[in-house]
């Protein structure tokens, strides 16, 4: 088969990993890149001399010719590069989270259903020898049904991103989208037997006066109506890169840690525990575990959603339900009251 030719929206430090992703996978070719910055332009024009470079993502979806869009660009540009593409019957790999509003993640899933386009959302951690393995080990039964899930983050705080627009709400929307929203999505996929979330509880504070709102510490807990309920919890007024998983059912319970210097290591140290009731197990992970890993099979998977049309494993909706869990959380704390899920997102 002929390669799926990819363009990549955005050049940035992830954009980046996006694009040695694309270019190390023999099934696919990158054809384009778009940057707004010379420096990175030209980083561009080196490392993959045989993509076109663009300073606007509009201007490349109109030029280039290409399969699927990879979008990486800062939150706040999300739906209008992803509609653009759409429109032009492109396929679209779409970077967390899928956008900043309930309404735009709306807009985009609606633009996919309209043009007939497939569209993945960059829920990766799904993908992960560690993370995606857990929930194998769920639907196998081994712990019995899941009644509690605690995901938590211990880390270093976060890059300012080009022209500093992690730290700018305007564009970035909010620090519980950037990595709260993967523990969102984990935790209801290992739980997605107890049906739909059906009411949040939030806490956050800043440590910087002048940015209240972005939180530096940020907890939420969301229950079921069946009982189960589910802890997200992450503190940016740390050091390194710590994340923990734990998850109890009817029958046993599994705990999941991954350390890294870096959230991008290339070295992490791993481990997967199992109790199954009777007997505490220490899993070997057949391979890596970590963003930059389960990136690479996440353009594997967009690379066959193009062949053969296959589902991918976060979908549009899901992109949806992670963007709103996150938006209920801050709305809750602003309210500082637990909030009904369903009626906020309007599902």
């Amino acid at each position: 088969m002929n390669p799926v030719r990819f363009a990549l929206a955005g050049f940035g430090a992830w954009g980046k990993f996006h694009a040695q992703s694309i270019a190390g996978n023999p099934d696919a070719a990158l054809v384009a890149i778009s940057a707004p910055s010379e420096a990175s332009r030209e980083e561009a024009r080196k490392l993959y001399p045989e993509a076109q470079i663009f300073a606007d993502s509009l201007e490349m979806i109109v030029k280039a010719d290409f399969d699927i869009i990879d979008i990486a660009t800062p939150s706040h540009t999300h739906r209008e590069i992803a509609l653009a593409a759409m429109q032009k019957g492109k396929h679209v790999l779409l970077e967390k989270p899928m956008a900043i509003t309930l309404d735009d993640c709306k807009a985009i899933m609606a633009g996919a259903r309209d043009h007939g386009v497939h569209l993945a959302v960059g829920h990766e951690l799904r993908l992960s020898s560690q993370w995606g393995r857990i929930k194998d080990i769920i639907a196998a039964g081994t712990i019995g049904d899941p009644q509690y899930v605690l995901v938590e983050l211990l880390r270093k705080p976060y890059r300012t991103g080009a022209s500093g627009w992690r730290y700018d709400q305007n564009r970035v929307g909010s620090w519980v989208l950037e990595e709260p929203i993967h523990f969102f999505d984990l935790a209801r996929w290992y739980l997605e037997g107890s049906g739909d979330p059906v009411e949040l509880y939030a806490y956050g504070n800043s440590r910087d006066p002048q940015r209240p709102t972005l939180y530096d510490n940020f907890s939420a807990m969301f229950k079921y109506a069946n009982g189960s309920y589910a802890v997200v919890s992450q503190t940016l007024a740390a050091f390194e890169h710590h994340q923990t998983v734990k998850v109890s059912g009817t029958k046993g319970a599994l705990w999941a840690g991954w350390s890294g210097a870096l959230d991008r290591t290339l070295e992490p140290t791993a481990f997967l525990k199992v109790f199954d009731g009777e007997k505490v197990e220490d899993l070997t992970l057949t391979k890596q575990s970590g963003e930059v890993f389960e990136l690479r099979e996440e353009i594997a998977q967009c690379i066959d959603m193009v062949r053969s049309g296959k589902k991918p494993i976060a979908t549009g909706l899901d992109g949806l339900w992670s963007a709103g869990l996150c938006l209920v959380a801050e709305e809750s704390i602003r309210q500082g009251k637990p909030l009904p899920v369903g009626d906020l997102l309007q599902f």
